[in-house]
């Protein structure tokens, strides 16, 4: 490396994109919501989203349609008492705020549920979730933000354009998460941290990639990261 690269490399601000449903918590909290209130037929939409025969935007879209709005508070109540954090989210969060690291939640939940339960999590700098509609009689997500441009489309929360925001000659980008949700994102990142089906895919197409099981595992993966950038 040249001393220009090396240079280069150091300037670089580390920006941290984490999912939330599967990661942060240890389950899906929308497949948790679903086996609660969804009546019957609901896997199908489920399994069509994973095996990607149609979008994760149709898909979570339909999912919820299934499900009155009139049962918004018991919704709320539900996940905020089924929803277990992984352990050491909380010290990586304010361990990320004490470095000056921006931790963004990238989400393909829903507001309602996301947003309160990370409400005890102050140290987070940005949460991007879609949306819900309950003034209807069932409910309709909303999708503020959508793909972008460069993007094929159908994302729903669209990972990638958000990680965009953020070019790569300026940042060095860091992608967590568990499921072909997060896999458009991770093609991006300079660093993968993965488990569940995003690791599979992480280890069939090759991104740079690191395991982990809880947040004290990217704890230690961030600061690996920082003393490699450091080291240029």
């Amino acid at each position: 490396m040249s001393a220009a690269q090396k240079k280069s490399s150091q300037d670089k601000s580390l920006v941290v994109f984490c999912d939330f449903d599967g990661t942060i918590t240890e389950r899906d909290m929308i497949i948790t919501l679903m086996e609660r209130f969804a009546p019957a037929g609901w896997e199908t939409i489920k399994d069509d989203i994973l095996s990607l025969r149609i979008s994760v935007q149709e898909g979570v879209g339909k999912l919820f349609s299934l499900i009155p709005s009139g049962k918004r508070q018991e919704l709320v109540e539900y996940a905020l008492q089924t929803a277990k954090i992984r352990p050491g989210f909380a010290e990586f969060a304010a361990y990320c705020k004490e470095q000056g690291i921006p931790l963004l939640v990238t989400s393909g939940g829903i507001d309602f549920f996301v947003k309160t339960i990370l409400s005890r999590f102050p140290d987070i700098a940005g949460i991007y979730c879609n949306e819900a509609d309950f003034s209807g009689e069932m409910i309709r997500i909303d999708w503020p933000h959508a793909c972008d441009d460069l993007c094929d489309g159908g994302c729903g929360l669209c990972k990638p354009s958000i990680v965009r925001r953020y070019p790569a000659d300026r940042f060095t980008r860091v992608v967590i998460g568990d499921s072909v949700t997060d896999l458009k994102a991770a093609r991006m990142a300079d660093l993968v941290v993965a488990r569940s089906l995003l690791l599979q895919k992480c280890r069939e197409e090759g991104p740079p990639y690191k395991e982990f099981a809880d947040f004290y595992d990217v704890l230690q993966h961030i600061q690996h990261l920082q003393t490699e950038v450091a080291a240029g």
